[in-house]
């Protein structure tokens, strides 16, 4: 069986400025990085905006689980049967974090012949976007600790500076350090610590953003800490949004790439969704709708937490709105859900699977239900999968009033999904709109028991007296209205990792609170969740090289 990166390096890709033209962007709009890969200018995208709309098509999934779910690989396959059913289908995606390709979930191209490429520069470096973001956060921490220096004329305190540094990278040392050690010159001694950049606030207020200058607003806008006297102070009070906006002015243009099938694929932006809101930049989105009949997009994750975002955040700061939704599982995966034991999954074991079907049912009613949406179950399909199995799916589902739809894009690309793509085209005449979870006037701490109970299936949210006090002085800042961005682990309903299926009456503690005053949303950090992840005991990165002709091996 070939590799993911064996089927990549055999395609055959068109020029990007082939695949610009059949969008109908002229070549004087792209810049190349290369020949298969290039941005968008947004000068050009900025002349799309009295074009209506396509439909946009959301695809989230089940809780992850070690068997393999395959949304990406879905989000891709879907893309190419809407196409191949003659729709004008373009897609969109988050870039990858170079933490996991390095690390241990993998890349973000899909897989098998439903990719994205060139698969190899999109999972190592692509355009660049990724260093900008980091370079403009990093260059206002590097601010911050030079204005204290010089005579530190704003009183920031130290003590509760909350600004932090990030790295691309899964390096767990660096959570918790020590900054300005070896004496006067090299500044003041204080605690700091290092986010991935998939958390930072810089990367969430690219993906929201709507043009260059909403983004300086933004930049300007991000708290990095207080006062001695407790005021808050912001980037734009140490004039650093302009020189962070000029770093990240080009990473903004979206990048355009294409699929094994050589259809459209803008791939832009990559916050993860259990720390992050897990959705690719609006400005991708935005733009993928005034170029195609249907957009289809991901949202990081599970629906607990990707798509929940996704509604309440993107949706709720930018207008979209969702036609339709495709939820994507795995038999597999179910049994797992079922408490079977990973090694075995490949056997029937329809008792692990009636127990595991209560995570699927769950996510399902959330779309449905809580999020308001016409919903299809994409099961991706592998030969261990028995007629019994998927009969009972099916009969489950159908209970739900939900279609089950098996496909096999990742074994027969875009062919072997066509049978969702005319699910989806089904669902998306469907007319109605999305709901949202919580209202803009709820508290905070209401928003976040919502969110647990509607959502998670949870009894009751906690929080330590000064987390609450934390959210008590945001709400008295004018923060109140903002939506919530829960960090949470993705693989169950609940805070604990180990619990799997559909856990419900458990009690979900707020660790701690950050405020995202550029991104315009309150960060809820529960449970165990880490900003800055940790390389597994055998990471990926040690099976990756290059050989004597200059491939690369190993990249999944």
């Amino acid at each position: 069986m070939e590799s993911d990166i064996e089927i990549a390096q055999k395609a055959k890709m068109n020029k990007v400025i082939d695949v610009a033209a059949g969008l109908g962007i002229p070549e004087d709009a792209i810049e190349p990085y290369g020949h298969y890969k290039g941005k968008v200018s947004l000068s050009y995208l900025e002349t799309l905006k009295n074009r209506p709309n396509g439909k946009l098509v959301l695809v989230t999934a089940i809780s992850p689980t070690p068997a393999g779910e395959g949304k990406t690989t879905t989000t891709v396959g879907l893309g190419d049967a809407l196409n191949k059913i003659g729709k004008k289908a373009v897609i969109c995606l988050r870039e990858p974090s170079l933490g996991p390709v390095f690390g241990v979930k993998g890349g973000a191209a899909g897989g098998g012949h439903a990719q994205i490429v060139p698969m190899e520069d999109i999972n190592l470096h692509f355009t660049g976007d990724f260093s900008a973001i980091a370079l403009a956060n990093n260059l206002l921490a590097a601010m911050i600790d030079n204005h204290i220096n010089h005579g530190n004329t704003l009183d920031i305190d130290p003590r509760r500076i909350t600004w932090k540094r990030v790295v691309d990278m899964n390096d767990r040392a660096l959570r918790d350090i020590i900054v300005g050690i070896g004496g006067t010159a090299n500044g003041f001694v204080r605690q700091d610590g290092f986010d991935i950049v998939v958390a930072s606030e810089v990367m969430a207020i690219f993906c929201l953003a709507t043009s260059v200058q909403d983004l300086k607003q933004r930049l300007g806008d991000i708290v990095i800490g207080y006062t001695r006297d407790q005021k808050p102070v912001h980037a734009r009070d140490l004039n650093a949004h302009g020189a962070m906006t000029v770093l990240l002015k080009d990473a903004l243009q979206p990048n355009l790439v294409q699929t094994l099938e050589n259809n459209p694929a803008f791939v832009h932006g990559g916050p993860f969704a259990n720390i992050a809101h897990g959705c690719n930049s609006v400005i991708a989105t935005q733009s993928a709708l005034k170029l195609g009949e249907y957009v289809v997009t991901e949202a990081g994750f599970g629906a607990d937490l990707g798509a929940e975002k996704f509604i309440d955040i993107k949706c709720r700061k930018t207008g979209l709105t969702p036609s339709a939704c495709v939820l994507v599982a795995t038999i597999r995966a179910l049994k797992y859900h079922g408490g079977k034991d990973v090694k075995e999954l490949n056997s029937e074991d329809l008792d692990a699977l009636k127990k595991g079907l209560v995570n699927l049912e769950r996510h399902v009613d959330n779309v449905t239900n809580n999020y308001g949406l016409p919903c299809v179950v994409s099961i991706n399909r592998f030969t261990a999968d028995t007629d019994a199995e998927i009969a009972l799916v099916t009969e489950r589902m159908k209970a739900l009033g939900v279609n089950v739809v098996l496909a096999e894009h990742w074994a027969k690309g875009g062919a072997g999904a066509e049978a969702l793509a005319h699910e989806v085209v089904r669902l998306s005449e469907r007319s109605g709109s999305h709901k949202l979870v919580y209202e803009d006037s709820d508290s905070l701490l209401e928003k976040m028991k919502k969110v647990a109970t509607k959502i998670y299936g949870a009894s009751d949210v906690t929080a330590s007296a000064k987390v609450k006090q934390q959210l008590k002085s945001f709400e008295e800042a004018g923060y109140a209205h903002y939506p919530i961005c829960v960090a949470k682990t993705q693989s169950s309903f609940s805070t604990d990792a180990t619990s799997r299926g559909a856990p419900s009456g458990h009690v979900v503690n707020v660790r701690e609170v950050r405020l995202a005053a550029g991104a315009q949303f309150i960060v809820m950090i529960c449970g165990d969740i880490m900003t800055m992840p940790g390389l597994p005991k055998v990471p990926s990165a040690v099976k990756i090289d290059i050989d004597d002709h200059g491939k690369v091996v190993g990249l999944f």
